[in-house]
């Protein structure tokens, strides 16, 4: 009998087939931890690098530290490592958090805990985001794996959304790097989970099945939830510590190159301000459990404006329109970006304008 996985002798099971089988039927393992990623000589390479990486920044420590002594130069050294030291300890429990939940937690359970009605099952996938933590990269494939198992796409995409932007570890990164302001954890919640709630039933309303591509799985079943695990966790530190010192050194590049006047001129702009930083975020790509980080640092902005930086990154960033593409098909991310783009953006004006 041919194997429906790996060939083409059958068509992709519909979307409905897991329904139309029962909730009965046993779980066909884990959703693939290497969907969206790189697989063999590209993942050794990505390793290597930045194990080099890290020899060269070792290497012009010891050679560069009597020589570079300009203010500017130390002004931006501190910056850079003020906010990778205190982001690094919520990446890396976030990230180990995320790939537990991708190895051991199965996927019937999600099956059996969201409702099949959409209209039900979105607000409960989002207050499951809020629940449980997992980083942009997991979202996609898990989201993956929910649709493909009968969960309505709906509440999948809403899951999808809300995990990696209000999960607890996320939360209580940004109650440490904005000490003495909770309205700004508040504010991140309510726009972050009013956005993918909203998002989830305009897709439940007038979302189509043909417009989601989905995925081949090609994991291997003997592998053990460990290996799993061990995978999942090494590929995604890799992957989010990259983007963490990228928005790192943006971040202490703009607080020490960019001209005063000229962030003042931008920051005193109420709306500008906040399409700015919106497209900040979506252009450096940093993981959830870091970005408050990078935002706090922006200390000319309003807090609205960094609020844009927090509720669009962890929703709508370049690497997360890559994996979504990768999964679903750019007819999906043609549909399914501008339209979360536009509903964070009203839910940061809207809540930063109350609470902020």
């Amino acid at each position: 009998m041919p194997d429906r996985s790996s060939g083409s002798a059958f068509p992709p099971p519909a979307l409905g087939d897991s329904l139309a089988r029962g909730w009965d039927e046993p779980d066909e393992g884990l959703p693939p931890s290497d969907w969206g990623r790189p697989r063999g000589p590209r993942r050794t390479a990505t390793v290597w690098l930045f194990a080099l990486f890290i020899i060269a920044l070792a290497a012009a420590n010891a050679w560069l530290t009597d020589r570079l002594t300009n203010e500017a130069f130390l002004a931006w050294a501190t910056i850079f490592t003020a906010i990778s030291l205190q982001a690094l300890p919520f990446l890396v429990f976030g990230v180990a958090l995320s790939a537990a939940l991708t190895a051991f937690v199965p996927v019937s359970f999600w099956r059996r805990a969201i409702p099949r009605n959409s209209a039900l099952a979105v607000p409960v996938a989002g207050a499951a985001g809020a629940i449980l933590p997992g980083c942009e990269c997991a979202s996609v494939p898990v989201a993956g794996g929910l649709i493909k198992r009968g969960v309505a796409p709906a509440a999948a995409l809403t899951f999808l959304l809300a995990a990696p932007a209000i999960n607890p570890v996320v939360l209580v990164a940004t109650a440490v790097a904005f000490p003495g302001s909770p309205e700004m954890v508040v504010a991140r919640f309510l726009a972050a989970l009013g956005a993918a709630v909203v998002v989830g039933w305009i897709w439940a309303r007038f979302g189509r099945t043909g417009w989601l591509r989905m995925p081949r799985a090609d994991h291997d079943p003997d592998a053990s939830k460990w290996r799993v695990f061990r995978e999942s966790m090494q590929h995604d530190l890799m992957h989010a510590g990259g983007f963490l010192v990228v928005g790192g050194l943006a971040a202490a590049t703009l607080n020490v190159l960019v001209p005063r006047e000229w962030v003042i001129a931008v920051a005193d702009l109420p709306v500008v301000s906040v399409l700015v930083l919106a497209l900040l975020a979506i252009l450096l790509s940093i993981c959830s459990e870091a970005d408050a980080f990078v935002a706090a640092s922006l200390t000319e902005f309003s807090p609205t404006a960094k609020l844009a930086f927090l509720v669009v990154g962890p929703m709508v960033d370049l690497k997360l329109i890559a994996l979504q593409a990768g999964t679903f098909g750019w007819g999906f991310v043609r549909r399914f970006v501008p339209l979360t783009l536009a509903l964070t953006l009203i839910f940061t004006f809207v809540v930063g304008g109350v609470l902020l």
